[in-house]
């Protein structure tokens, strides 16, 4: 059977339903306002309950995969969708398995930029990527909670970082460091946050562009390994991969560059 069958997904409202999910806002909250848990603490409490919910009938066993498992797997799907044989898909194969839940086996933390979807670039249908985007890849708050749900919560055992050729927040930050340009609105705060690897970067060559979200990527993913308390658990246990990618417009290609 292809990988793609007996996939299961949840929707919003069983965000507020599931337990598992109830218990993982409640123990970040009490983090968040020092009642006394660690960043290990809380992955170990959310670990257990996790394992618990998923011990007898995962969502979509084939997603079970080791952090190196699931990075085969991902960039298998790049291969086939670069070589034109991305596998067909049909919803009405997986509707019925999509309503109990989720496990996906990677999350993506990808730029919003319309030519680059995960899905379509890895070859995976729906259930089998957790997906964060913002323009220029980057971290806030907000999504270093959605990697830290996807990850504490979904069990997810891989996490990359995605950028790409020509991205225009990218370039907006190199405009604002390198021309001093201001910009309307909150598009100056994209800037602002991808500032630092554009002073990271001392070429001023015409390939400054790529090299500065080659820089971005690389920043992001060794601050995902290293500043976040609950994803600083699961990488030091050796169950959670953090990577980065740069996918190449010409070609549909990712490279591995972290």
């Amino acid at each position: 059977m292809c990988h793609r069958c007996d996939q299961k997904n949840e929707g919003h409202q069983d965000f507020k339903q599931d337990p598992s999910k109830r218990s993982f806002l409640k123990l970040t909250a009490a983090s968040v306002i020092g009642l006394g848990f660690t960043g290990s603490n809380i992955a170990k409490a959310q670990e257990k309950k996790a394992a618990e919910t998923y011990a007898k009938s995962p969502p979509k066993p084939q997603n079970v995969l080791t952090p190196d498992q699931a990075l085969e797997r991902l960039m298998r799907g790049n291969e086939r969708y670069v070589a034109g044989e991305s596998i067909p898909l049909d919803f009405h194969d997986v509707q019925t398995a999509l309503v109990k839940g989720q496990n996906p086996y990677a999350t993506i933390l990808g730029c919003s930029d319309s030519r680059v979807s995960p899905e379509h670039c890895f070859d995976e249908a729906q259930g089998d990527l957790f997906v964060a985007r913002v323009a220029g890849n980057y971290l806030t708050n907000d999504n270093v909670a959605t990697l830290e749900y996807s990850v504490a919560v979904l069990n997810t055992s891989l996490i990359m970082v995605l950028g790409h050729e020509g991205c225009g927040a990218v370039k907006a930050a190199i405009d604002a460091v390198d021309n001093h340009k201001d910009f309307p609105g909150h598009i100056q705060l994209l800037a602002s946050a991808i500032a630092p690897a554009v002073r990271a970067v001392s070429d001023t060559s015409s390939g400054r562009l790529i090299n500065v979200t080659k820089k971005n990527v690389i920043m992001t993913v060794e601050n995902l390994r290293n500043k976040t308390p609950i994803l600083d658990y699961y990488h030091d246990q050796k169950k959670l991969r953090v990577v980065g990618g740069l996918y190449h417009l010409d070609t549909g290609k990712v490279e591995l560059i972290a």
